[in-house]
């Protein structure tokens, strides 16, 4: 999808579809230690990429309905 600013045409940002631990606990309004306590309590599942560690949306979606 492309948006008009003035004379140019950029790409709009598509939502991302994952996230990194700093900002899936941001999200989640949590520390980095919470986050990790919650992976080994196994209340998120997360992905891995070689050594880092992602959260799909549908993942952080699906923890955020099941606290409430």
């Amino acid at each position: 999808m492309k948006e008009k600013s003035g004379d140019s045409i950029r790409e709009a940002a598509a939502p991302a579809l994952r996230f990194e631990v700093v900002e899936a606990a941001r999200m989640l309004r949590m520390s980095r230690a919470q986050l990790y306590n919650c992976i080994s309590d196994g209340a998120l599942k997360p992905q891995k990429d070689g050594s880092r560690t992602y959260f799909t949306r549908s993942e952080l979606e699906r923890y955020v309905s099941t606290c409430g």
